[in-house]
């Protein structure tokens, strides 16, 4: 079993991002389109190919000739291409799973930081009462004593309430990460596993293609052998070590949310403005071809061929 490079290249350390989710899915439905491309031309060639051969027919019956040569049929050769291409490429029921995954993570952070912020709020509040009763114990009445004491306790009690709901969120999120990891890294394996396939049956199907052409048409076969030769060169593994070169998002996955004591947190740090996060691009830009002196036909792109047509 090969070694799978989607899972290991497709992270982002912001938790609540589906940056390298995407760029696979993006992968995906555009190796979706190229197969249904092809699979339009096969169809629109069979059909012409069809016509064409009938034609063929009909002309050899009304003028008939080289009655005492051996019998000619016309055979036009045309992809039956409902049988051929009928791959599913992407599967509906791993990107729902993968949807509600991701909401309900994106919601559970939502909750886990909003509890935070309610609970270093509420640390504020009890630190103000107990300022208050401080700074205020010989300067008031018994009456107004008891008010700040009483506010204190109030303030005390919301702040047990909020860190234990605090810890809460911080635990569940903690559980709904683990399952968000393994479910992603189940969906890139599955990925990975059909756009192999997809390369292998496309190139399959090419070929066959390619074949049956030079079968019709053999005084273009040479032209049809260079094609040939460019398939050879396809290689699976190289295939997807150039997406991941290309369109990899990161290979450290999100660290966990962990608990943070306000008054730990207070003592050792000093007030810093969070930066803003800077956007990963799904997309680097596209190297650029270069060609071989004496080479027209192809250009090179990290090792790999392609023909100009």
């Amino acid at each position: 079993m090969r070694e799978s490079r989607f899972k290991d290249h497709f992270w982002s350390t912001d938790l609540t991002s589906t940056v390298g989710y995407d760029s696979i899915i993006q992968h995906l439905n555009d190796s979706r389109k190229n197969c249904k491309e092809f699979e339009d031309f096969l169809k629109e060639r069979a059909i012409i190919e069809e016509k064409y051969g009938k034609e063929l027919i009909n002309l050899s019956k009304k003028k008939p000739c080289g009655q005492t040569e051996l019998n000619y049929t016309v055979h036009p050769g045309a992809l039956m291409v409902s049988d051929v291409l009928t791959l599913d490429l992407l599967s509906p029921q791993i990107e729902l799973i993968m949807e509600a995954i991701h909401k309900n993570r994106n919601l559970q952070y939502k909750k886990t930081m909003e509890a935070k912020r309610l609970y270093e709020q509420r640390c504020r509040d009890k630190d103000e009462a107990e300022q208050a009763v401080h700074r205020n114990a010989n300067l008031v009445t018994q009456k107004q004593q008891e008010k700040l004491f009483l506010k204190l306790a109030q303030t005390k009690s919301a702040l047990e309430d909020s860190d234990r709901s605090y810890q809460q969120n911080v635990t569940t999120l903690e559980k709904i990460r683990e399952e968000w990891q393994k479910e992603h890294i189940k969906a890139c394996e599955f990925f990975e596993t059909q756009e192999c396939e997809r390369i292998n049956y496309f190139r399959n199907a090419l070929w066959l293609h390619v074949n049956q052409l030079s079968q019709d048409c053999v005084q273009n076969d040479e032209k049809y052998e260079e094609i040939r030769k460019s398939l050879e060169m396809c290689s699976i593994e190289k295939d997807i070590d150039f997406f991941v070169s290309l369109r990899k998002t990161g290979s450290l996955a999100p660290a966990p949310v962990v608990y943070e004591n306000y008054y730990n947190t207070q003592r050792n740090a000093t007030p810093v403005r969070s930066p803003v996060p800077v956007p990963i691009s799904r997309r680097g830009p596209l190297p650029t071809p270069t060609s071989a002196p004496g080479e027209p036909d192809y250009a090179t792109v990290d090792g790999y061929s392609l023909i100009h047509h």
